[in-house]
């Protein structure tokens, strides 16, 4: 499957750390198609009930059903890249007055996914004027 947006919900497999067991868990997109299609990964943020621990980057996810969720769960700022042979389907969106479309979760992956760097500056070759070069 491919064609995965920002802010989709999907499955995908996890490896366990303490079992050698893989099960589908959910996940918030937070790349886009065209970094998706062109990588073969999507980037991914954790969905989980957060039962067994907190976060304070933790965000909760208000409206479950159109997220294709049956227990409350919370968006964690967990960032990683799922290759897409290990994408399940897609179970929702975040959409509407989800949190991961509206609020504190939103701002929360911006802020940590923002790139803080300075962009590159490039100057132009005097050998070949169209040439673009880093210093």
């Amino acid at each position: 499957m491919t064609g995965f947006e920002r802010f989709d919900i999907l499955t995908a497999l996890f490896p366990f750390i303490d079992m050698p067991v893989h099960k589908p868990r959910p996940v918030l997109v937070l790349s886009n198609a065209g970094f998706n299609a062109a990588n073969g990964h999507v980037a991914v943020a954790m969905i989980t009930t957060g039962a067994g621990s907190h976060w304070p980057s933790d965000c909760p996810i208000h409206d479950l059903a159109p997220a294709g969720l049956r227990t409350p769960s919370i968006v964690r700022c967990k960032l990683f890249t799922v290759p897409n042979a290990q994408i399940g389907r897609r179970i929702g969106r975040g959409s509407g007055h989800t949190s991961m479309r509206s609020s504190a979760a939103r701002r929360r992956i911006r802020q940590v996914t923002k790139v803080t760097a300075p962009a590159p500056q490039w100057k132009r070759s005097d050998a070949s004027p169209a040439t673009l070069r880093r210093p």
